[in-house]
């Protein structure tokens, strides 16, 4: 949080609009090996070990998006003996990939609708404009 002046000499606390921190929510999620990260620990908690294949990341890489998801506390780590392992947070992330699904699904089935429209549309040729004769 940061302070600003409040005009009489006292400090005020300002705060992020809730957009602001929606926005960055957002962001966090806004990563394809992050996602995937989310869709597997929906099986239960993983090391980096096991998520690595899944996600296809090396070891350093994946370890850089753990830290972004866990920064943003949208992940908590635990370490049993010398692993440590990953969830979630809070379980209605799941329901919000659920959502996204549900409207990308929604979206898709849409445009191969139109397609199935575009492809079904027969075109018939015009005959051509009569030819215009040259003036002399």
């Amino acid at each position: 949080m940061v302070a600003c002046s409040a005009g009489d000499g006292s400090l005020r606390p300002v705060t992020r609009p809730i957009y602001q921190v929606k926005a960055d929510f957002f962001k966090t999620l806004a990563h394809p090996a992050r996602i995937r990260v989310l869709e597997l620990l929906r099986e239960g908690e993983r090391s980096v070990g096991e998520l690595i294949p899944e996600v296809g990341l090396e070891a350093s890489h994946l370890s850089q998006q753990l830290g972004v998801l866990r920064r943003a506390n949208v992940l908590q780590s635990r370490k049993e003996g010398s692993t440590v392992l990953y969830s979630v947070t809070d379980p209605r992330i799941f329901e919000l990939l659920e959502v996204a699904k549900a409207i990308l699904t929604s979206t898709l089935a849409e445009s191969r609708q139109l397609l199935a429209e575009l492809e079904g549309l027969e075109f018939v040729e015009r005959p051509a404009p009569p030819r215009r004769r040259a003036a002399r």
